[in-house]
């Protein structure tokens, strides 16, 4: 079912509750499609339509807040097993065939301040970031429902893009001149472009990506994101957050429950995926942060390997009525793994639709949640 932006809004923010949201957020790993044509599925339930998830539309302000220009994307090598290309970053990447959908880097183009001098200008504010007639794009787009979404660039994720990991989680210590300059640098410039902006049209969630965590934890702590990211987020949100905008939202992969609370206090309201395999419980953190934290996913991917037993205890426990209260959209936490029997993914679907008390046979209708 298509979720209005107005509905959408309140829900996300625990004004009005009319029923509760149950979506898939990213849809099946490469090889999954395959698995469930042979196990007989319908071509309705291989793009997932069939299945009737909630979703709202989302529109993106037609503007640039990150990188600008870039160096032309070309494949350089291809083999059986591998793609090397070069990115906009100019980054030489690896792909590696039937296995992956993301490319690695193998190189960065900053190092030190000298480097990033050389490409700062990239990042700094100019005229071009406003495609033609994008406030009445935006416009036209409200008045049919969408909700407007705004991004910028991650405070971790675009220095990580540029640096690598390692050689940022070491600049916040041996150079973090070169990291505050990064970050005021695209922080003024995502802060002018998107002022103008919320003066002409309403935006609805602002949206950044960050990734910054594994397993076993975030990359960086409290401290550092105090420190750097927060002065970065407080730049751009308050402002938007002054002019109504509702949803400050981040995607991160990864155990995140040690630097929950400093993104609390740097603005954010809204995170996804919330992976259970790598420590994050959804119910843990409504009873910890109430209203402060609104989230989507969170439901175990890899409990539909198991059986249905086990599948049924998931759902009890995840959306339990103290779940279904708004600012909860339940999905899976990130996309189907290979190896999801395909019985137990409608066994999945429907157990969740009945314990959420939604229709059973919902219209045709799927559109992805996550943005």
């Amino acid at each position: 079912m298509r979720i209005h932006r107005d509905a959408y809004l309140d829900y996300m923010t625990f004004r009005h509750v009319e029923r509760p949201y149950f979506v898939e957020l990213f849809g099946p790993l490469i090889g999954l499609e395959d698995e469930w044509r042979a196990q007989g599925a319908t071509e309705d339930e291989i793009n997932l339509t069939a299945f009737g998830f909630d979703y709202v539309r989302p529109f993106g302000v037609p503007v640039n807040t990150g990188m600008k220009g870039g160096v032309k994307e070309e494949v350089l090598e291809t083999t059986a097993d591998y793609v090397i290309l070069r990115d906009r970053y100019g980054r030489r990447m690896k792909l590696c065939k039937g296995v992956a959908t993301i490319a690695l880097p193998l190189e960065y183009p900053v190092c030190d301040m000298d480097s990033w001098l050389q490409i700062k200008s990239k990042y700094t504010f100019s005229e071009e970031r406003f495609q033609p007639d994008w406030a009445d794009a935006v416009r036209k787009a409200r008045d049919e429902g969408c909700m407007i979404v705004a991004g910028i660039p991650g405070g971790f994720d675009e220095p990580r893009q540029l640096m690598g990991e390692e050689n940022l989680c070491l600049a916040f210590y041996e150079q973090p001149e070169l990291i505050h300059d990064m970050l005021d640098t695209m922080g003024e410039t995502a802060k002018r472009v998107l002022d103008r902006v919320s003066q002409e049209v309403q935006i609805d969630q602002l949206s950044v990506h960050e990734d910054m965590a594994g397993k076993t934890g975030c990359l960086v702590g409290p401290e550092q994101i105090a420190e750097f990211i927060a002065p970065y987020y407080h730049r751009i949100w308050d402002m938007l957050a002054s002019r109504d905008a509702h949803i400050f939202q981040q995607d991160s992969d990864g155990n995140m429950n040690a630097v929950l609370s400093a993104f609390l206090d740097a603005g954010l309201t809204c995170m996804f995926p919330m992976e259970p395999a790598a420590g994050n419980d959804i119910v843990a953190n409504r009873k910890t942060y109430g209203k402060r934290l609104a989230m989507l996913g969170g439901i175990d991917k890899h409990v539909l390997r198991q059986d249905k037993a086990a599948i049924r205890a998931e759902l009890e426990y995840k959306l339990q009525p103290m779940m279904r209260e708004g600012g909860m959209v339940f999905g899976l936490d990130h996309r189907i793994p290979n190896g999801t029997p395909l019985d137990h993914y409608r066994y999945y679907v429907r157990t969740a639709r009945e314990i959420l008390g939604l229709d059973p046979n919902p219209e045709p209708g799927w559109g992805r949640m996550a943005f």
